[in-house]
């Protein structure tokens, strides 16, 4: 409904009118109220939103004061522990929703000032949004430290800290960490876009080679299990293959991205960092597409796709019409969350 009304707005009022920036704001700060109210207060239970069973496990074992015996992701079982000494698990889910959604309220506050609720709405309407914050809750908070790290690049020190906490809480996220390192040497787009398209024949040819390859580096925890062990973890979502759909989805933004950037030759030093972390991260996940719960690596270049999208739309005027296409764009990325979510469910 919301994602209606507002591209409703988008149709009938310019950007810049008094209304339509007083419906952004009003409307976005009830959405992230209700997203962060609704996410957090779901009832615990494992059977409806796997690993939040575990969690809970976990949490009621730090509440009977048995010490963390994790290796890895230490810093989530600190969290949680500490947590467990003065609130409920209820409190606790509804604090990690809070932190989940409150750097996607913050960085889209800071990057787009008056139409921050357009990039918000796109974030919490993407495919993976609500998946990661009731299900994959570790990974979707450690993403989301992550996206706070890119508010701060140009204070070094604050950056660093939220990049490392991000790996500490879930170590998956040392791979767009890792992107983002190589794109500080190079940030030239059009090599990534090389980059990505090659991956495309290279997993085509190759099939279960970079799976093994990657499996066998060394990482040493049970994600990396997935690309050659299949389902040890009892994971909901079983889809294999070469996942055309996914792809498909994917490339969104890569055509974005060669749009604004190559086509409308869009400079921004900070998209570029941005687009070119989703491209390497992405590229890695084509290369390991056939893995079980491939979507598992998918999401780490996924949960900035809605900024790759829209970034450039909030930032400088490429249409006669932008606020029209804004709205185009809106009900085109939301349609595909609602098809897989609701539809196809």
């Amino acid at each position: 409904m919301v994602v209606l009304l507002t591209v409703l707005h988008t149709q009938l009022l310019g950007i810049d009118e008094r209304k339509n920036k007083s419906y952004l704001q009003f409307t976005g700060k009830i959405i992230l109220l209700f997203v962060i109210l609704y996410m957090g207060l779901r009832p615990v239970s494992g059977f409806y939103f796997g690993d939040m069973g575990t969690y809970n496990m976990y949490f009621e074992s730090y509440q009977e004061g048995n010490p963390i015996i994790a290796k890895d992701d230490v810093a989530f079982h600190l969290f949680m522990k500490a947590c467990s000494y003065v609130m409920t698990a209820g409190t606790f889910f509804l604090l990690c929703a809070a932190i989940y959604v409150l750097p996607l309220w913050y960085l889209s506050k800071k990057w787009f000032a008056d139409y921050w609720f357009y990039a918000f709405l796109l974030l919490v309407g993407s495919f993976s949004f609500w998946a990661y914050g009731t299900n994959g809750i570790r990974n979707g908070m450690a993403t989301s430290l992550f996206i706070i790290a890119l508010v701060f690049t140009e204070r070094k020190a604050v950056m660093i800290f939220f990049l490392l906490l991000a790996c500490a809480v879930h170590k998956s996220i040392l791979l767009p960490t890792v992107a983002y390192g190589l794109t500080l040497v190079q940030n030239n787009p059009k090599k990534y876009f090389y980059v990505w398209l090659a991956a495309i024949p290279l997993s085509l040819a190759l099939g279960g080679f970079w799976e093994n390859f990657f499996a066998g580096l060394g990482f040493g925890d049970d994600r990396m299990s997935y690309l050659t062990e299949g389902n040890i973890n009892e994971d909901d979502f079983s889809s294999t293959g070469f996942r055309w759909d996914f792809l498909i989805y994917s490339a969104t933004g890569v055509f974005a991205g060669y749009y604004f950037v190559i086509k409308k030759g869009f400079k921004d030093k900070l998209y570029h960092h941005l687009l070119n972390i989703y491209l390497i991260v992405n590229a890695f996940w084509i290369l390991v597409i056939r893995a079980n719960f491939s979507n598992r690596f998918a999401y780490l270049s996924w949960f900035m796709l809605a900024l790759v999208i829209i970034y450039p739309f909030l930032k400088q005027r490429f249409f006669l019409k932008q606020h029209q296409v804004i709205g185009y764009v809106l009900i085109a990325y939301f349609t595909f969350t609602y098809l897989m979510n609701v539809i196809l469910a």
